[in-house]
């Protein structure tokens, strides 16, 4: 780990024993927000990926895993929020929760070091998968997990039959060329979309499948890159035939740009795709709108957003995260 990589440092100040705790205020953890599944999840992902974890991130799996388990019900549904004096304020759903959760759990059950940690993981995603939700991109983070599995357990039905229900969710993209995208607005974690299509495409040797989630990634990428720099869509979304806004950007859309191009160059074997991850990088290191880095050396922790006005000094869990993962495929890419 170099000088320039932020590591893990934000996030283990993020976290205590019970998990993860949402916003700070620059670095300083905000107590009174508690923590939510969403955030716990991603932590799981991040960690889960690191295939030689030093001991303070072994803990970190096994609390966020014990949050997960613990958050979710007999359904398989989870419950999001918890309090500081640990309390649920929410009763158990399928929103984005689950979906992130159900992504969480997949990744550690097919690739965190630990056994028993794979083997626990693995129980809760089962369970997980007993449920749908309506929303598609919830359907679409919970494919993302369910194409985990199956990468390692390739005979998993019932991985199998999540992922493609996910694709079901996601829909159709139009065949119009200048809009290949399966709804009329781009609203958060856009690239996680054509990920799953490209997943699914590449695991069930759908070829025409797999052609669909390229062409949606490829469409994505470029119409979010101007002048080589990356200008991800912002917080307010874009609805297609209307003005795009240039802020808020949101680090969560620059990393699921980052994971779905690493998918399509694994998949593919197409080093143009190993390109714009390291735009997605070059994002976080100043190659953005404001000529600024988007995290602070000195903390560890990712910017929570580029605004008009340069970054939103808070270092937030989803920010720090979205950080993380993409430096770690700048590792690989190293």
């Amino acid at each position: 780990m170099s000088a320039t990589d932020p590591g893990f440092k934000h996030l283990l100040r993020m976290s205590d024993d019970t998990g993860l705790f949402e916003h700070a205020r620059h670095a300083v953890v905000r107590r009174e927000h508690g923590y939510c599944t969403d955030d716990v999840a991603r932590g799981l992902i991040v960690v889960s990926r690191e295939p030689r974890p030093a001991h303070q991130l072994t803990r970190l799996t096994e609390c966020y895993l014990a949050f997960l388990t613990h958050a979710q019900d007999r359904s398989g549904a989870f419950r999001n929020r918890l309090t500081f004096d640990r309390r649920w304020s929410e009763p158990p759903g399928v929103g984005d929760w689950w979906g992130r959760a159900m992504w969480g759990l997949g990744t550690a059950a097919a690739r965190n070091a630990i056994p028993w940690i794979r083997d626990e993981a693995l129980h809760a995603f089962v369970r997980g998968a007993e449920q749908r939700s309506p929303h598609p991109r919830a359907m679409a983070f919970a494919g993302l997990g369910a194409a985990e599995v199956l990468r390692t357990t390739p005979d998993s039905t019932v991985a199998a039959s999540l992922l493609m229900d996910a694709v079901e969710a996601i829909g159709t993209p139009s065949e119009d060329p200048s809009w290949p995208w399966p709804q009329p607005h781009l609203t958060y974690a856009n690239a996680a979309l054509a990920e799953v299509v490209i997943s699914a495409g590449d695991l069930s040797d759908d070829r025409q499948l797999l052609t669909t989630g390229l062409r949606m990634l490829a469409w994505l990428s470029d119409i979010q890159t101007r002048d080589g720099l990356l200008t991800v869509v912002p917080a307010t979304g874009w609805r297609r035939d209307a003005p795009r806004a240039r802020y808020d950007q949101q680090p969560i859309e620059v990393a699921a740009l980052a994971d779905a191009c690493a998918t399509a160059a694994h998949v593919t074997g197409d080093d143009a795709w190993h390109e714009r991850v390291r735009r997605s990088v070059a994002w976080f290191r100043g190659a953005n709108d404001s000529g600024l880095p988007m995290w602070d050396p000195a903390t560890g922790g990712g910017y929570d957003g580029l605004t008009e006005h340069g970054p939103n000094l808070n270092q937030g869990a989803e920010s720090t995260i979205a950080l993380i993962s993409t430096m770690q495929h700048a590792r690989r890419l190293s």
